[in-house]
């Protein structure tokens, strides 16, 4: 059976592609789908195909059985997942695995949601076997967060069931090696616990050995930062949107679906900390 990747140089992608390769038989059914080669991960076959363009996208969909369907967040991204359902029908593709967003719907609070929500309904109505997965926040989202002895977010005192990205990456990995066990299902992975920027602090104060202090930042202040990074536009108002919707509680609540599915407890904050403080504190700024 091969896998076709999408997204591949993406953090989430690539958490898929190591939980895959570190699977029995690794990652030699294994392709991604990139616009340019030089950048493909190594170890797995290689695709030249872009999403934007639909007629890129036979041969990269030929003989593929399973698909990892992400499309970067934006204003295109039902252009991108569209064009992607459409060369997998073409191709006799079997079962396609979505990453849509937490709380995707025609409702939901972010332009994102109600994108992802337009993308999850043509897939399911697309003929092909499909499974959706929603991950909650990502704890990976942190890193870079504490300066000194602040933590600083933009979440206010909202609490968020956040989720590792390596949790991710294993849970797909687990339904694209036995796709007909999720036929037709839509999981929403969180990690065990709901909480919020002060727990984060409290739990970086025990594993750094000093004190940490959250120190809230105004959401326009935190889009702006993100402004000044380089961020687009679209995709920094976005996030202030879901920050906005996070500080009012949005995202307080967890699931069992990761555990249900993986016959494990998702990964606590405290253990994503500690394997990874020195990206949350870097140690130059």
């Amino acid at each position: 059976m091969t896998i076709l990747i999408t997204g591949a140089g993406g953090t989430v992608s690539r958490a898929v592609l190591r939980s895959l390769e570190s699977s029995p038989g690794g990652a030699a059914d294994v392709r991604v789908l990139v616009r340019d080669p030089a950048k493909a991960p190594s170890g797995v076959q290689i695709a030249v195909g872009d999403l934007d363009e639909p007629g890129t996208l036979e041969e990269a969909f030929r003989g593929v059985r399973a698909l990892w369907l992400l499309t970067a967040m934006g204003p295109l991204a039902p252009h991108r997942s569209m064009n992607a359902v459409w060369a997998a029908r073409q191709a006799g593709v079997e079962h396609v695995v979505r990453m849509s967003a937490i709380g995707a719907a025609h409702d939901a609070p972010t332009r994102n949601g109600r994108l992802h929500a337009l993308s999850d309904v043509e897939l399911a109505a697309s003929g092909l076997d499909w499974t959706i997965v929603r991950p909650a926040f990502f704890m990976q989202n942190l890193f870079g967060s504490v300066n000194g002895d602040t933590l600083y977010g933009a979440l206010g005192e909202g609490r968020i069931g956040m989720v590792d990205v390596r949790d991710i990456g294993d849970f797909a990995a687990e339904v694209l090696r036995a796709p007909t066990r999720h036929r037709g299902a839509t999981y929403t992975l969180t990690g065990p616990a709901s909480i919020s920027l002060s727990t984060v602090a409290a739990d970086l104060s025990q594993v750094y050995g000093t004190p940490i202090t959250y120190q809230p930042v105004p959401v326009e202040a935190g889009v702006r930062s993100m402004l000044e990074a380089g961020m687009p536009e679209w995709d920094a108002k976005v996030t202030g949107e879901y920050l906005t919707a996070y500080s009012k509680g949005w995202g307080d609540y967890t699931t069992q679906d990761f555990e249900k599915v993986m016959g494990r407890p998702a990964r606590s904050f405290d253990a994503f900390a500690r394997d990874h403080a020195e990206q949350v504190r870097p140690t130059t700024r």
